[in-house]
């Protein structure tokens, strides 16, 4: 069983019940406040399970206090660590995290990149992506940096073309040619494996794919490629935190030899080490 825990309801009015008693202190003082194990709030898969097994095999050696838990969404980590709940996250990319910022203002920042998860298109009722038919719908993120990400892979693969220049802003809007006319679905990203069974196809994001029971390399009818690829996953704190020891340690363990080798096998492709 994975040593973790989910994050409740009453551990976030804990969390924000004590950074209110401690607002007569000096900001300061709270952020150099490095006592106490290093919480971090993480998607079940494959970031928990990655902190996990950093936790049960290398946290000790190193001296370092790990508490992991887990959040089933890609709002709560960032809230979380903003208002102090917890130390650190881990779950999103470079745009998503620079777009939440500017959306939301935040102070979040990243410390150390340590995986790639491949957005795929799965279908259940089509073995290719050319054979979906003209008018199919396909259910893509609704979040801004992931919906770009699913239409930049759609026209990657020759399904639509987008306008120069949009990168991962694209929305259905951007879209100059649509061959196939095809219909797009937003989707909070968690419920997108769930819609396959109603749309004609699903663009994935590869920890929800993973979740479920999704093997990217061989069911993705497209997959999103690592070369070149600034989506990776990493580990990010409030600004101002970068320098807790506490923090240096888990960045260090998560681009380990031994944490490469764990994603390696575990994985199967579906996570790429970025170190």
């Amino acid at each position: 069983m994975r040593n973790t825990a989910k994050i409740t309801t009453a551990v976030l009015a804990t969390g924000a019940l004590t950074l209110g008693l401690s607002a007569c202190g000096s900001d300061k003082d709270a952020a150099s406040d490095t006592s106490g194990p290093l919480v971090v709030a993480a998607s079940p898969v494959p970031h928990a399970e990655i902190l996990t097994y950093v936790k049960d095999h290398l946290a000790q050696k190193a001296g370092l206090d790990l508490e992991v838990k887990e959040v089933t969404d890609y709002v709560t980590p960032n809230t979380s660590t903003e208002d102090g709940s917890v130390d650190a996250n881990f779950f999103q990319t470079t745009p998503y995290l620079d777009d939440f910022n500017k959306k939301r203002g935040t102070h979040i920042v990243s410390v150390v990149d340590v995986h790639l998860e491949p957005l795929g298109l799965y279908s259940h009722k089509v073995d290719k992506a050319a054979d979906l038919k003209s008018g199919a719908t396909v259910a893509v993120p609704n979040d801004t940096v992931n919906e770009g990400r699913a239409l930049q892979l759609l026209a990657a693969n020759g399904l639509i073309k987008l306008k120069d220049g949009v990168g991962t802003t694209a929305t259905p809007a951007d879209i100059t040619e649509n061959p196939k006319k095809l219909k797009f679905k937003e989707l909070e990203a968690a419920t997108t494996p769930r819609s396959l069974d109603d749309v004609d196809a699903a663009v994935v994001n590869g920890n929800y794919a993973i979740e479920a029971d999704l093997k990217p390399a061989k069911d993705a009818l497209v997959l999103e490629s690592a070369k070149d690829n600034p989506n990776n996953n990493l580990l990010a704190v409030k600004e101002g935190n970068e320098d807790d020891p506490r923090v240096k340690k888990l960045a260090k363990l998560l681009t380990s030899p031994e944490v490469k080798k764990f994603i390696e096998d575990t994985y199967d492709g579906a996570v790429l080490p970025s170190f």
